[in-house]
Parts: C-alpha cells; structure tokens; sequence
C-alpha cells in the first residue's frame, strides 16, 4: 500500500525495490483523505526494456557458432522468449559427433528438454533425459525459457516454473559440437528428435552465455 499527498499540490514520490514486468497494472484505492476531496492521480516510470525479435516461418533457422576462446565447458546458460501458434517445432538444438545431443522441442503444446548422450552401452543408466514443463503454450503469447547447464546440474525453467536436474556420471562431458541451431534443424532428421518440425513462430532476446545472437544475426 502507498500512502498519498495529503493536500492538493504536493508529490508523494515511491520507488520500488525490484523491477516488476507486467502487461496491466490497477490500482485499488483503499481509503480516501479525511480532510480533502475525492480524487486520485498516478503517473508511472518504467525501465528501458531492449527488445530483439525473429521470425521464422517454419522452413528456416539460425545458426549461431560459437567461439571457441569463450566456450565454457562446465557452464551453459540460454534463455530466450518465443511465441507461436503452432503446437509442434524445435526451438533448439545443438549436437556432437557421438551421439550426443541437446534438443529443446515444442510438442503438443508443450515444452520437452531432450538430452541425449548418445553411446547406450557407455552410459546405460542415463543414456537419455526428457524433461517436460508447460502446457498451452502454443497461444500465440510470449513465453520465457531458461536452460543452465552447470557440471551435471540442469535447470529448466519455463514461465517461472523449474525443474531441477541431477544427471550422473559422463553427463557433464558431452561431446557437442561449436553450432548451436534456433529454430530448427539444419539437416532433417539428423537426430533423433520428436516431432522433426522446425519452428513456426517469433523468439525474442536469444541470449547465449551474455552473448544476443540476434544482434549478432542482424550484423551478418
């Protein structure tokens, strides 16, 4: 609750703490001054927000090679917002000579995570993981992703909500390759993904380890 000016010309000024992000804002008022009028004026000051949004129509992607002076092979962080309207297509994907392989997939309105470490016979225990998170997400409104790959440790966040992974043994070696693909695949059916589909729809702030890959994109 806010306390308000007590006569007709005076600023009451708040400053919140932490930013807030948010589509709609009301105000209830909850009492009125007992010794003036009734009335009530707000002005709202917000942050600079940059957005960089793509589109893709489903036939395309972008591929993003890494620099191999920056890769940190302990630690991953990708997050980025998409909407969409259709119910299946690959958002991410990133694959080694192994086997291996990371895919981050929209199926059936839903968000899986799919880690692939490719030799059954090396890793028998946990040669595949599925995480799945979200429903609806094909409503045309913007989602937000996060995926943090730290050593054998993977956080999955979609809209807020996570789920925390612990992978054992030869999870934190895979053996990927320096392209990272958004959108799609580049050759169909090189993994073995679910649904195949590239990606129909809008993404929003791809970042990469800090790095905006589509600015990245609109520099050629």
């Amino acid at each position: 609750a806010f306390s308000g000016n007590t006569n007709a010309d005076s600023v009451v000024y708040y400053k919140l703490q932490h930013s807030i992000k948010a589509r709609f804002l009301r105000f209830v008022p909850l009492d009125w001054n007992p010794n003036g009028r009734i009335g009530m004026r707000i002005e709202v000051y917000g942050c600079t927000y940059r957005s960089e949004v793509v589109g893709f129509d489903g036939k395309s992607c972008l591929i993003y090679t890494l620099n191999k002076k920056l890769i940190n092979a302990l630690k991953d962080v990708i997050s980025l917002k998409f909407k969409t309207m259709q119910s299946d297509g690959i958002l991410l994907h990133r694959e080694g000579q192994n086997g291996d392989h990371i895919t981050m997939e929209l199926t059936k309105g839903k968000l899986s995570l799919l880690i692939n470490l490719g030799d059954t016979k090396t890793h028998p225990s946990n040669a595949q993981i599925n995480i799945t998170l979200g429903s609806l997400l094909d409503d045309q409104h913007w989602h937000s992703v996060l995926i943090e790959h730290f050593n054998n440790q993977v956080n999955f966040t979609v809209d807020k909500h996570t789920h925390h992974f612990h992978a054992k043994g030869e999870f934190s070696y895979l053996d990927l390759d320096y392209e990272l693909s958004f959108g799609g695949i580049q050759v169909p059916g090189k993994s073995g993904t679910l649904s195949r589909r590239n990606f129909h729809g809008c993404f929003e702030n791809i970042y990469y380890n800090g790095v905006n890959i589509i600015d990245l994109a609109r520099k050629h």
